[in-house]
């Protein structure tokens, strides 16, 4: 049983990146022992099939790229991984700050023509707490409502 999982876990991890913590779990749901639950993890760590580090520059590039996510949305998901602090820290040392909000401006000016409201303020809230929740900060946001603002004026 314990080979069997062994192998279903490389098999696994070889065609994506995993975390320990999603590893541990499918280890556990297959009602393994921890003896052999913490030997097959402990493999898995030394050969290179599972790493924290490269996980969360995975999953932090993908979530910047494809989900447009801001950096709070991605810290919360990464902690509840069980990831360390130091290692979601590190990862996040490689992507530069302007990097983390590029996708902040398009995604609010989209946000910005489709949302509705009685008044400009209404709209401006509602379009505040859309990026908030996609996980940027307030002064990146309001930085870029006031860029947009400041197109629309030029025009």
């Amino acid at each position: 049983m314990e080979k069997a999982a062994y192998q279903r876990m490389t098999k696994l991890c070889s065609r994506r990146e995993y975390c320990s913590f999603d590893i541990r779990q499918k280890l556990q749901r297959m009602q393994l022992e921890e003896e052999s639950v913490n030997k097959i993890m402990s493999l898995l760590l030394k050969q290179k099939y599972i790493d924290d580090a490269r996980y969360s520059h995975s999953f932090i590039n993908d979530k910047l790229r494809f989900g447009k996510w801001g950096k709070a949305k991605i810290v919360f998901a990464l902690r509840q991984k069980q990831i360390p602090q130091e290692t979601i820290d590190e990862a996040f040392e490689e992507f530069s700050d302007e990097l983390l909000v590029q996708s902040l401006k398009p995604l609010l000016d989209k946000k910005l023509k489709s949302v509705k409201g009685r008044t400009e303020y209404e709209k401006r809230a509602k379009v505040i707490r859309f990026g908030l929740d996609r996980g940027f900060s307030m002064p990146d946001i309001l930085k870029c409502l006031d860029d947009t603002s400041d197109d629309d004026e030029q025009l």
